[in-house]
């Protein structure tokens, strides 16, 4: 009998999810409130240069030039003009949506009449 492994999520690199990322762009005290958590001397950089879209901070200003040029840097900013799905889209897409609905509930009228 071998050992039973589980997995857990790894937290180490674990990075800021693309809403928390959105809130802190529509609202400055959002992103206020969550840099208020950390300590700036335990930052790099002591806390004073930040990528807001990638949640990243850096030791120089120079590194967040460089970071700005960088395809993870403009993969994120793609993915955040990406329009959040929501449950509407999802019961769409399974075909539960509110047309599917009406047409259901047509089909059925119409059968029953018929």
């Amino acid at each position: 009998m071998g050992a039973i492994r589980r997995s857990r999520v790894k937290t180490k690199r674990l990075s800021r999810g693309i809403d928390q990322i959105k809130a802190d762009l529509a609202s400055e005290k959002h992103l206020s409130q969550y840099q208020s958590t950390k300590a700036a001397e335990d930052l790099p950089g002591l806390g004073e240069f930040y990528c807001i879209e990638c949640a990243k901070w850096f030791e120089s200003e120079q590194n967040l030039a460089g970071h700005r040029k960088g395809q993870a840097h403009k993969r994120r900013l793609k993915e955040l003009k990406e329009e959040a799905h929501s449950q509407e889209v999802a019961d769409k897409v399974v075909g539960l949506g509110r047309e599917a609905r009406q047409s259901e509930g047509q089909g059925e009228v119409g059968m029953v009449e018929g």
